[in-house]
Protein backbone atom coordinates (compact mmCIF):
# COMPACT_ATOMS: atom_id res chain seq x y z
CA UNK A 1 0.00 0.00 0.00
CA UNK A 2 0.83 3.48 -0.50
CA UNK A 3 2.93 5.30 1.92
CA UNK A 4 1.95 9.03 3.27
CA UNK A 5 3.64 11.82 3.18
CA UNK A 6 6.44 13.37 1.60
CA UNK A 7 8.50 11.25 2.99
CA UNK A 8 6.82 8.29 1.99
CA UNK A 9 6.79 9.54 -1.18
CA UNK A 10 10.66 10.20 -1.07
CA UNK A 11 11.53 7.00 -0.17
CA UNK A 12 9.47 4.97 -2.66
CA UNK A 13 11.05 7.32 -5.36
CA UNK A 14 15.04 6.19 -3.87
CA UNK A 15 13.94 2.56 -3.89
CA UNK A 16 12.14 2.61 -7.43
CA UNK A 17 15.76 4.33 -8.58
CA UNK A 18 18.17 1.74 -6.88
CA UNK A 19 16.30 -1.17 -8.16
CA UNK A 20 16.48 0.40 -12.02
CA UNK A 21 13.21 1.72 -12.20
CA UNK A 22 14.18 5.16 -13.55
CA UNK A 23 11.07 6.01 -15.48
CA UNK A 24 11.66 9.33 -17.52
CA UNK A 25 13.94 11.12 -15.07
CA UNK A 26 17.44 10.22 -17.19
CA UNK A 27 15.57 11.77 -20.34
CA UNK A 28 14.22 14.86 -18.76
CA UNK A 29 17.10 15.50 -17.46
CA UNK A 30 18.87 15.08 -20.94
CA UNK A 31 16.31 17.49 -22.52
CA UNK A 32 17.27 19.82 -19.66
CA UNK A 33 21.11 19.90 -20.18
CA UNK A 34 20.90 20.31 -23.62
CA UNK A 35 18.51 22.93 -23.45
CA UNK A 36 20.96 24.72 -21.19
CA UNK A 37 23.96 24.41 -22.91
CA UNK A 38 22.20 25.42 -26.28
CA UNK A 39 20.72 28.16 -24.56
CA UNK A 40 24.63 29.15 -23.00
CA UNK A 41 25.84 28.88 -26.06
CA UNK A 42 23.16 30.43 -28.52
CA UNK A 43 20.66 33.13 -26.97
CA UNK A 44 18.14 32.43 -29.64
CA UNK A 45 18.27 28.69 -28.87
CA UNK A 46 14.66 29.15 -26.44
CA UNK A 47 13.16 32.08 -27.72
CA UNK A 48 9.52 31.55 -28.81
CA UNK A 49 10.24 31.67 -32.70
CA UNK A 50 12.75 28.52 -32.15
CA UNK A 51 10.81 26.57 -29.89
CA UNK A 52 7.58 26.65 -31.72
CA UNK A 53 9.36 25.98 -34.59
CA UNK A 54 11.11 22.93 -33.14
CA UNK A 55 7.59 21.62 -31.51
CA UNK A 56 6.52 21.40 -35.36
CA UNK A 57 9.33 19.39 -36.34
CA UNK A 58 9.58 16.86 -34.06
CA UNK A 59 6.05 15.46 -35.39
CA UNK A 60 6.99 13.51 -38.35
CA UNK A 61 10.12 11.36 -36.18
CA UNK A 62 7.67 11.18 -33.51
CA UNK A 63 4.60 9.39 -35.30
CA UNK A 64 6.92 7.49 -36.74
CA UNK A 65 9.06 6.32 -33.29
CA UNK A 66 5.47 5.96 -31.89
CA UNK A 67 5.35 3.34 -34.43
CA UNK A 68 8.38 2.02 -33.49
CA UNK A 69 7.60 1.77 -29.84
CA UNK A 70 5.06 -1.28 -30.92
CA UNK A 71 7.92 -3.13 -32.49
CA UNK A 72 9.93 -2.46 -29.43
CA UNK A 73 7.81 -3.55 -27.40
CA UNK A 74 6.87 -7.01 -28.83
CA UNK A 75 11.35 -7.21 -29.16
CA UNK A 76 11.23 -6.78 -32.55
CA UNK A 77 12.45 -4.04 -34.78
CA UNK A 78 11.76 -2.55 -37.97
CA UNK A 79 14.04 -0.87 -40.03
CA UNK A 80 11.81 -0.01 -42.69
CA UNK A 81 9.90 2.43 -41.18
CA UNK A 82 12.18 5.68 -43.40
CA UNK A 83 11.23 3.93 -46.79
CA UNK A 84 7.41 3.06 -45.59
CA UNK A 85 6.88 6.76 -44.71
CA UNK A 86 8.65 7.94 -48.20
CA UNK A 87 6.73 5.18 -49.52
CA UNK A 88 3.14 6.77 -48.62
CA UNK A 89 4.28 10.12 -49.19
CA UNK A 90 5.08 9.49 -52.39
CA UNK A 91 1.69 7.28 -52.94
CA UNK A 92 -0.62 10.60 -51.82
CA UNK A 93 1.64 12.89 -53.95
CA UNK A 94 0.78 11.08 -57.37
CA UNK A 95 -2.80 10.03 -55.73
CA UNK A 96 -3.53 13.66 -55.78
CA UNK A 97 -1.19 15.74 -57.58
CA UNK A 98 -1.39 13.75 -60.22
CA UNK A 99 -4.16 11.96 -60.90
CA UNK A 100 -6.79 14.31 -59.14
CA UNK A 101 -7.92 12.45 -56.12
CA UNK A 102 -9.10 14.33 -53.76
CA UNK A 103 -6.74 14.55 -50.28
CA UNK A 104 -8.92 12.62 -47.30
CA UNK A 105 -9.16 9.50 -49.85
CA UNK A 106 -5.74 10.08 -50.65
CA UNK A 107 -4.25 10.06 -46.95
CA UNK A 108 -6.35 7.27 -45.72
CA UNK A 109 -4.89 4.51 -49.35
CA UNK A 110 -1.42 6.57 -47.92
CA UNK A 111 -2.00 5.54 -44.32
CA UNK A 112 -3.78 2.02 -45.67
CA UNK A 113 -0.14 1.43 -47.86
CA UNK A 114 1.39 1.50 -44.60
CA UNK A 115 -0.26 -0.74 -43.08
CA UNK A 116 -0.36 -3.17 -45.82
CA UNK A 117 3.34 -3.01 -45.17
CA UNK A 118 3.14 -4.14 -42.24
CA UNK A 119 1.13 -6.82 -42.07
CA UNK A 120 3.80 -8.60 -45.48
CA UNK A 121 6.62 -7.87 -43.11
CA UNK A 122 4.98 -8.84 -40.01
CA UNK A 123 3.65 -12.15 -41.77
CA UNK A 124 7.15 -13.08 -43.02
CA UNK A 125 8.40 -12.60 -39.58
CA UNK A 126 5.33 -14.04 -37.39
CA UNK A 127 4.51 -17.13 -39.79
CA UNK A 128 7.57 -17.79 -42.03
CA UNK A 129 10.07 -17.30 -39.76
CA UNK A 130 12.40 -14.57 -41.27
CA UNK A 131 14.09 -12.56 -38.51
CA UNK A 132 12.90 -9.62 -38.02
CA UNK A 133 16.04 -7.56 -38.79
CA UNK A 134 16.30 -9.16 -42.52
CA UNK A 135 12.64 -8.72 -43.67
CA UNK A 136 12.72 -5.25 -42.45
CA UNK A 137 16.47 -4.76 -44.33
CA UNK A 138 15.06 -6.21 -47.02
CA UNK A 139 12.03 -3.74 -46.46
CA UNK A 140 13.95 -0.54 -46.48
CA UNK A 141 15.64 -1.89 -49.65
CA UNK A 142 12.68 -2.98 -51.78
CA UNK A 143 10.05 0.01 -50.49
CA UNK A 144 12.61 2.74 -51.08
CA UNK A 145 12.57 1.04 -54.92
CA UNK A 146 8.70 1.28 -54.94
CA UNK A 147 8.79 4.55 -53.69
CA UNK A 148 11.19 6.02 -56.63
CA UNK A 149 9.04 3.68 -59.30
CA UNK A 150 5.95 5.23 -57.98
CA UNK A 151 7.69 9.06 -58.19
CA UNK A 152 8.16 7.67 -62.18
CA UNK A 153 10.10 10.77 -63.58
CA UNK A 154 8.98 13.47 -61.39
CA UNK A 155 11.79 14.36 -59.61
CA UNK A 156 9.86 16.08 -57.20
CA UNK A 157 5.85 16.57 -56.78
CA UNK A 158 4.55 20.08 -55.03
CA UNK A 159 1.48 19.70 -53.10
CA UNK A 160 -0.87 22.19 -52.74
CA UNK A 161 -0.13 24.91 -50.09
CA UNK A 162 -3.29 25.18 -48.94
CA UNK A 163 -4.38 21.87 -49.02
CA UNK A 164 -5.13 19.61 -45.80
CA UNK A 165 -1.80 18.10 -45.69
CA UNK A 166 -0.50 20.77 -46.55
CA UNK A 167 -2.00 22.67 -43.38
CA UNK A 168 -0.92 19.97 -40.78
CA UNK A 169 1.87 21.87 -40.24
CA UNK A 170 1.54 25.52 -41.39
CA UNK A 171 -1.63 26.26 -39.49
CA UNK A 172 -1.57 27.93 -35.84
CA UNK A 173 -4.59 28.13 -33.66
CA UNK A 174 -3.17 32.00 -33.09
CA UNK A 175 -6.04 32.86 -30.21
CA UNK A 176 -4.42 32.04 -27.03
CA UNK A 177 -6.82 30.78 -25.26
CA UNK A 178 -6.96 27.18 -27.53
CA UNK A 179 -2.97 26.63 -26.06
CA UNK A 180 -3.98 27.62 -22.61
CA UNK A 181 -7.14 25.48 -22.59
CA UNK A 182 -5.42 22.57 -23.96
CA UNK A 183 -2.74 22.85 -20.98
CA UNK A 184 -5.55 22.92 -18.60
CA UNK A 185 -7.77 20.17 -20.07
CA UNK A 186 -4.24 18.01 -19.93
CA UNK A 187 -3.54 18.69 -16.74
CA UNK A 188 -7.20 18.35 -15.61
CA UNK A 189 -7.45 14.78 -17.37
CA UNK A 190 -4.33 13.20 -15.62
CA UNK A 191 -5.08 14.73 -12.25
CA UNK A 192 -9.02 13.09 -12.63
CA UNK A 193 -7.20 9.81 -14.76
CA UNK A 194 -4.36 9.07 -12.05
CA UNK A 195 -7.18 9.41 -9.09
CA UNK A 196 -9.39 7.29 -10.57
CA UNK A 197 -6.23 4.38 -11.17
CA UNK A 198 -5.85 4.83 -7.56
CA UNK A 199 -8.85 4.01 -6.34
CA UNK A 200 -8.65 1.18 -8.17
CA UNK A 201 -5.39 0.09 -7.47
CA UNK A 202 -6.45 0.48 -3.60
CA UNK A 203 -9.88 -0.98 -4.08
CA UNK A 204 -7.37 -3.79 -5.29
CA UNK A 205 -5.31 -4.16 -2.25
CA UNK A 206 -2.45 -3.56 -5.02
CA UNK A 207 0.18 -0.42 -4.11
CA UNK A 208 -1.21 2.85 -5.68
CA UNK A 209 -0.44 6.49 -5.36
CA UNK A 210 -0.89 8.38 -2.37
CA UNK A 211 -3.01 12.11 -3.42
CA UNK A 212 -0.28 13.93 -2.29
CA UNK A 213 2.23 12.57 -4.79
CA UNK A 214 -0.72 12.83 -7.43
CA UNK A 215 -1.01 16.38 -6.53
CA UNK A 216 2.48 17.13 -6.81
CA UNK A 217 2.69 15.00 -10.33
CA UNK A 218 -0.35 17.14 -11.58
CA UNK A 219 0.85 20.41 -10.43
CA UNK A 220 4.66 19.66 -12.23
CA UNK A 221 2.52 18.62 -15.43
CA UNK A 222 0.09 21.93 -15.32
CA UNK A 223 3.57 23.71 -14.68
CA UNK A 224 5.26 22.71 -17.59
CA UNK A 225 2.46 22.64 -19.41
CA UNK A 226 1.51 26.12 -19.16
CA UNK A 227 4.79 27.23 -19.71
CA UNK A 228 4.70 25.75 -23.11
CA UNK A 229 1.57 27.24 -24.05
CA UNK A 230 2.61 30.69 -23.09
CA UNK A 231 5.73 30.14 -25.13
CA UNK A 232 3.96 29.17 -28.42
CA UNK A 233 1.36 32.13 -27.73
CA UNK A 234 4.37 34.86 -28.26
CA UNK A 235 4.95 32.99 -31.44
CA UNK A 236 2.08 32.32 -33.80
CA UNK A 237 0.14 30.51 -31.56
CA UNK A 238 -0.63 26.65 -30.52
CA UNK A 239 0.88 24.49 -34.18
CA UNK A 240 -2.00 22.15 -35.10
CA UNK A 241 0.67 19.73 -35.84
CA UNK A 242 1.39 19.33 -32.13
CA UNK A 243 -2.14 19.08 -30.68
CA UNK A 244 -2.59 16.22 -33.55
CA UNK A 245 0.86 14.83 -31.75
CA UNK A 246 -0.40 14.99 -28.42
CA UNK A 247 -4.09 13.45 -29.56
CA UNK A 248 -2.55 10.35 -31.16
CA UNK A 249 0.02 9.90 -28.29
CA UNK A 250 -2.82 10.40 -25.31
CA UNK A 251 -4.84 7.57 -27.77
CA UNK A 252 -1.75 5.52 -28.17
CA UNK A 253 -1.03 5.47 -25.02
CA UNK A 254 -4.69 4.62 -23.58
CA UNK A 255 -4.68 1.43 -25.78
CA UNK A 256 -1.28 0.30 -24.44
CA UNK A 257 -2.12 0.76 -20.93
CA UNK A 258 -5.46 0.62 -20.65
CA UNK A 259 -6.97 -2.13 -22.93
CA UNK A 260 -6.39 -6.35 -23.42
CA UNK A 261 -4.77 -5.40 -27.05
CA UNK A 262 -2.34 -3.06 -25.32
CA UNK A 263 -1.60 -5.81 -22.56
CA UNK A 264 -1.31 -8.87 -24.80
CA UNK A 265 1.84 -6.73 -26.97
CA UNK A 266 3.71 -6.48 -23.19
CA UNK A 267 3.10 -10.31 -22.36
CA UNK A 268 4.91 -10.84 -25.42
CA UNK A 269 7.37 -8.77 -25.13
CA UNK A 270 7.96 -9.94 -21.54
CA UNK A 271 8.38 -14.26 -23.14
CA UNK A 272 6.77 -14.96 -25.87
CA UNK A 273 6.28 -18.63 -24.69
CA UNK A 274 4.79 -17.71 -21.69
CA UNK A 275 2.30 -15.47 -23.72
CA UNK A 276 1.73 -18.30 -26.23
CA UNK A 277 1.38 -20.79 -23.43
CA UNK A 278 -1.11 -18.47 -21.93
CA UNK A 279 -3.31 -19.12 -24.77
CA UNK A 280 -2.25 -15.50 -26.55
CA UNK A 281 -1.78 -15.55 -30.05
CA UNK A 282 1.66 -14.88 -30.37
CA UNK A 283 1.89 -14.47 -34.28
CA UNK A 284 -1.01 -12.05 -34.87
CA UNK A 285 -0.07 -9.91 -31.84
CA UNK A 286 3.39 -9.64 -33.90
CA UNK A 287 1.72 -8.73 -37.01
CA UNK A 288 -0.41 -6.01 -35.53
CA UNK A 289 2.71 -4.29 -34.19
CA UNK A 290 4.43 -4.22 -37.59
CA UNK A 291 0.89 -2.90 -39.00
CA UNK A 292 0.80 -0.10 -35.87
CA UNK A 293 4.61 0.52 -36.82
CA UNK A 294 3.77 0.97 -40.69
CA UNK A 295 0.49 2.59 -40.49
CA UNK A 296 2.45 5.66 -37.93
CA UNK A 297 5.15 5.51 -41.00
CA UNK A 298 2.90 6.55 -43.26
CA UNK A 299 1.23 9.00 -41.04
CA UNK A 300 5.01 10.30 -39.71
CA UNK A 301 5.67 10.73 -43.50
CA UNK A 302 2.95 13.07 -44.65
CA UNK A 303 3.76 15.13 -42.14
CA UNK A 304 7.19 15.42 -43.31
CA UNK A 305 5.57 15.91 -47.16
CA UNK A 306 3.95 18.58 -45.18
CA UNK A 307 6.52 20.54 -43.43
CA UNK A 308 8.59 20.78 -46.79
CA UNK A 309 5.19 21.33 -49.25
CA UNK A 310 6.52 18.47 -51.19
CA UNK A 311 7.70 14.89 -52.15
CA UNK A 312 11.04 14.15 -53.93
CA UNK A 313 12.99 10.65 -54.48
CA UNK A 314 15.16 11.98 -51.95
CA UNK A 315 12.37 11.87 -49.18
CA UNK A 316 14.05 9.05 -47.33
CA UNK A 317 16.85 11.44 -45.87
CA UNK A 318 19.55 9.03 -44.56
CA UNK A 319 19.32 9.83 -41.03
CA UNK A 320 15.41 9.42 -40.71
CA UNK A 321 15.88 6.03 -39.55
CA UNK A 322 18.12 5.99 -37.03
CA UNK A 323 16.50 9.16 -35.29
CA UNK A 324 12.85 7.15 -35.12
CA UNK A 325 14.74 4.43 -33.39
CA UNK A 326 16.85 6.48 -31.95
CA UNK A 327 14.41 8.22 -30.45
CA UNK A 328 11.69 5.86 -29.20
CA UNK A 329 15.09 4.31 -27.18
CA UNK A 330 16.42 7.60 -26.19
CA UNK A 331 12.83 8.43 -24.59
CA UNK A 332 12.81 4.74 -22.30
CA UNK A 333 11.77 1.99 -25.08
CA UNK A 334 14.02 -1.15 -24.08
CA UNK A 335 15.38 -3.15 -26.90
CA UNK A 336 14.95 -6.39 -24.63
CA UNK A 337 11.24 -5.76 -25.19
CA UNK A 338 7.67 -5.70 -22.78
CA UNK A 339 8.88 -2.81 -21.37
CA UNK A 340 8.72 1.39 -22.33
CA UNK A 341 5.48 3.90 -22.86
CA UNK A 342 4.30 5.78 -26.29
CA UNK A 343 5.53 8.90 -24.63
CA UNK A 344 9.01 7.72 -25.11
CA UNK A 345 8.45 8.97 -28.92
CA UNK A 346 7.92 12.73 -27.61
CA UNK A 347 10.98 12.75 -25.14
CA UNK A 348 13.06 11.05 -27.27
CA UNK A 349 12.50 13.21 -30.35
CA UNK A 350 12.52 15.97 -28.23
CA UNK A 351 15.85 15.23 -27.46
CA UNK A 352 16.86 14.44 -31.15
CA UNK A 353 15.18 17.73 -32.67
CA UNK A 354 16.57 20.04 -29.98
CA UNK A 355 20.20 18.53 -30.84
CA UNK A 356 19.58 19.44 -34.30
CA UNK A 357 18.18 22.45 -33.69
CA UNK A 358 20.93 23.78 -31.54
CA UNK A 359 24.03 22.70 -34.36
CA UNK A 360 21.55 24.40 -37.00
CA UNK A 361 21.98 27.90 -34.93
CA UNK A 362 25.66 28.09 -34.30
CA UNK A 363 25.54 26.93 -37.97
CA UNK A 364 28.02 23.72 -36.64
CA UNK A 365 28.92 20.95 -39.34
CA UNK A 366 26.08 18.39 -39.71
CA UNK A 367 28.85 15.88 -38.70
CA UNK A 368 29.13 17.03 -34.82
CA UNK A 369 25.12 16.39 -34.96
CA UNK A 370 25.47 12.80 -35.61
CA UNK A 371 28.27 12.08 -33.19
CA UNK A 372 25.86 14.23 -30.50
CA UNK A 373 23.00 12.13 -31.61
CA UNK A 374 25.29 8.85 -31.38
CA UNK A 375 26.49 9.62 -27.74
CA UNK A 376 23.67 10.52 -26.12
CA UNK A 377 21.75 6.77 -27.94
CA UNK A 378 24.60 4.72 -26.64
CA UNK A 379 24.17 6.50 -23.07
CA UNK A 380 20.41 5.65 -23.64
CA UNK A 381 21.12 2.18 -24.12
CA UNK A 382 23.60 1.50 -21.45
CA UNK A 383 21.55 3.52 -18.91
CA UNK A 384 18.73 0.62 -20.21
CA UNK A 385 21.21 -2.48 -19.86
CA UNK A 386 22.21 -1.08 -16.32
CA UNK A 387 17.78 -0.62 -15.29
CA UNK A 388 17.68 -4.32 -16.62
CA UNK A 389 20.37 -5.66 -14.57
CA UNK A 390 19.15 -3.80 -11.55
CA UNK A 391 15.94 -5.11 -11.64
CA UNK A 392 17.03 -8.68 -11.98
CA UNK A 393 18.50 -8.15 -9.13
CA UNK A 394 16.01 -7.33 -7.68
CA UNK A 395 13.47 -9.68 -8.74
CA UNK A 396 11.71 -7.89 -11.32
CA UNK A 397 12.13 -9.44 -14.24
Amino acid sequence: MSRHGAGGYAGALKRRLRSGELGSVPVALGVLTIWVIFQTLNRNFLSPRNLSNLSVDIVGTGMIAAGVIFVLLVGEIDLSVAAVSGLAAATFAVLNVNHGMHELPAVLLAALCGAAVGAVQGFFFAKVGVPAFVVTLAGLLGWYGLMLYVMGSYGTINIDDEGLVAKLTSYYFTDVAVAYGLAAIGAAGYFLASRRDARRRRAAGVPYRHPGEIAVRTALLAVIAFAAAYVLNQFQGLPLALLIFLIVLVGLDYVLRRTKYGRMIFAVGGGAEAARRAGLNVALVRISAFMMSGTMAAIGGLFLASRVSSVSQTSVSNNLLMNAIGAAVIGGTSLFGGHGRIWSALLGVLVIQSIASGVALMDIQAAVQFMITGGVLLVAVVIDSLSRRAQKAHGRL
